[in-house]
């Protein structure tokens, strides 16, 4: 299958790296400056699952069309409109678009785009990130991409994009119940960010702590509950379940936001708590917490962008 990765960044410099490695034929629709220097350094991935040095097909926005059978977006929510418009030319009535942004809010967005039938569902756990000098450090063995087709059929596409994932150093997983999967992480993803963006710390510290378990429990258990009355696809139990994932994570594990906060970057709080701050409003549920963690982030938000 021919397979394209919109940027080569962390996440999709990753995965499209080991996909690469693997044999299959991937190219990446980057910005000219990061063409420029992948042209001079190749990609090169620093990994706990074996380090490569490749040299990818790339190509720009600007260059001739040519139609995929996969395409791959793995960028910030506040990236998506502009990923859609450079992808737009590269995708065919045949094409499934594959992506692995958090949250839940973006597919709507990429069906309004791209069609019902060309969205399949897919998200990722990985902790990764861009060095100065443009290398993906990954900086934990966990690889996973998990995807699937979201009405949970085996359809001739997705048996052969399967194929194609199948033997890469990479854990590639296809779920017949991606739907669910995609909330579950949803569901994570926010406690997780809110929390230790919230604390300003790692989460070992704030888990350690009798009052912390506290705030983490009843977060999650607001988070189920607006979940619940938008009637999303979420298991029963599941709080309990990622409490104690997220109590089984390492000490100095950080979100991806309170990394992005420590770099005075902009931050994907509107797609992950703004979201569903929104839909709790609409449903008369009560959420203290989430109000709070939202308000913080906003105003760090509104100062970034007052001192440029």
């Amino acid at each position: 299958m021919k397979i394209l990765i919109v940027g080569a960044g962390a996440i999709g410099g990753y995965f499209g790296g080991r996909l690469l490695e693997k044999g299959e034929d991937v190219t990446f629709l980057v910005r000219e400056k990061r063409r420029e220097k992948l042209e001079q350094t190749g990609l090169n991935i620093s990994s706990k699952n074996g380090d490569l040095q490749l040299t990818p097909k790339l190509i720009t926005k600007e260059d001739p069309n040519q139609v995929f059978d996969v395409v791959l977006i793995s960028t910030k929510s506040y990236q998506l409109e502009h990923a859609i418009k450079d992808v737009e030319p590269f995708v065919g009535p045949e094409t499934m678009v594959l992506p692995l942004l958090n949250g839940i809010a973006h597919m709507q967005t990429l069906i309004e785009a791209f069609g019902e039938e060309r969205v399949i569902g897919g998200l990722c756990f990985i902790e990764t990130t861009l060095g100065e000098d443009g290398t993906i450090v990954q900086t934990s063995p966990v690889n996973q991409l998990i995807y699937g087709e979201r009405t949970g059929e085996q359809t001739e596409r997705i048996q052969k994009l399967e194929k194609s994932f199948t033997g890469t150093k990479a854990d590639f997983v296809k779920s017949d119940n991606i739907n669910q999967e995609m909330w579950h992480k949803y569901l994570f993803i926010t406690t997780m960010s809110g929390i230790t963006s919230m604390m300003e710390m790692p989460i070992g510290p704030i888990k350690e702590l009798e009052s912390g378990q506290q705030t983490i429990k009843t977060f999650l258990v607001e988070l189920v509950a607006i979940m619940e009355k938008i009637d999303a696809p979420i298991q029963k139990g599941i709080a309990e379940v990622q409490l104690k994932r997220i109590n089984s994570m390492s000490a100095e594990m950080k979100s991806s936001m309170q990394r992005d906060i420590e770099k005075f970057q902009p931050t994907e709080f509107e797609h992950l708590q703004g979201y569903l701050l929104l839909r709790a409003k609409e449903k008369a549920v009560q959420t203290p917490i989430l109000e709070l963690i939202y308000t913080k982030l906003k105003l760090y938000e509104q100062n970034l962008y007052a001192d440029k």
